[in-house]
């Protein structure tokens, strides 16, 4: 697993170290959209079967940033796990930059515009009560 965060606090990567899983668990620190990091990202993917889950920053602009570094990753037949989708739906919180109109389901949606090889997996919606990702199940079909 490879987890990228803008900020890995001591204490919480003091945890992470310490759990049994740790030797499986790569941790990058920097930006999701940082081009260094996509290229180690895309390194250590390489050949490797592939499930990628985005949850950082929810504008607009920075998914769709995601989605086109990391969707090319994504195992056929696995799946692009975009996070927060809900943002669209809910009012705007008051102290942050997304919101309806910019949030990561409308950055799925363009995304799904620009591909044919994914398509959002609506069986799962269909089969979870609550999800924090309605419409963000992008399964890879080529």
């Amino acid at each position: 697993m490879i987890g990228i965060d803008i900020d890995i606090r001591a204490h919480n990567r003091k945890e992470i170290e310490n759990h049994p899983l740790y030797s499986r668990i790569v941790l990058l620190e920097g930006s999701s959209t940082d081009k260094e990091i996509a290229e180690k990202v895309h390194e250590r993917t390489q050949g490797k079967t592939t499930m990628v889950c985005l949850d950082s920053h929810h504008t607009h602009e920075h998914v769709l940033s995601e989605l086109r570094l990391y969707a090319p990753l994504v195992s056929v037949g696995s799946y692009a796990v975009v996070f927060d989708t809900g943002v669209e739906f809910a009012p705007k919180p008051a102290n942050r930059p997304w919101g309806p109109g910019n949030n990561p389901y409308t950055a799925v949606q363009a995304f799904l515009n620009e591909t044919d090889g994914f398509e959002a997996d609506r069986t799962i919606d269909a089969k979870l009560q609550i999800s924090a990702a309605p419409g963000g199940y992008l399964r890879r079909v080529r």
